[in-house]
């Protein structure tokens, strides 16, 4: 089985892939994780010689808001899933994410803090605000590129959905696998 997972900040992609990883005993990958090595930010053309390596496998799962890594994550998958929740679901969970964070009940590997998460020009709010708005119809038209490739793609528009799918996944055996 191999998953590509991706959707705005706040989203969910990371906790969803996890979960999929648990569920499925199959490795997640963040791509953040591998664009933002430890030396720094990879070059595109590194971070797509990584991406192909991690998705070269029979089973794998990715997650991270890459469409520019389509052709090489989403094209390999069997199945896409987006989660396209709507901007004040999003919204509510970039709050909820930072406060966990500042709190300390959650890692704050970026060092998030409020001007980085909400104010500042390149903020995680400000980010999935524009992208909400400009990148959406891109990304239907690129899942639909995919979709017409065999894969299948899941447009998941609520946390709720997306918790119902991962249970089926792993509940339902192989009726709810990809095909």
């Amino acid at each position: 089985m191999k998953i590509a997972v991706f959707g705005l900040p706040g989203t969910g992609k990371s906790t969803l892939a996890r979960e999929l990883s648990i569920r499925t005993g199959i490795r997640a990958t963040s791509l953040d994780a591998v664009l933002f090595a430890p030396g720094g930010t990879l070059p595109l053309d590194d971070f797509r010689t990584e991406a192909a390596r991690i998705t070269d496998g029979p089973a794998w799962i990715v997650e991270g808001n890459y469409s520019k890594l389509a052709d090489i994550v989403w094209h390999r998958a069997d199945v896409l899933v987006w989660l396209d929740y709507p901007l004040p679901v999003i919204a509510w969970r970039v709050l909820l994410r930072w406060i966990r964070q500042v709190t300390g009940r959650e890692p704050n590997p970026n060092g998030l803090t409020f001007r980085r998460t909400f104010t500042a020009r390149r903020s995680v709010w400000r980010n999935a605000w524009r992208k909400y708005h400009a990148n959406r119809p891109r990304y239907a038209r690129q899942a639909g590129e995919a979709a017409s490739m065999g894969v299948r793609v899941l447009r998941v528009r609520s946390p709720r959905q997306a918790r119902r799918w991962a249970h089926e996944l792993s509940t339902a055996g192989e009726s709810a696998r990809p095909r």
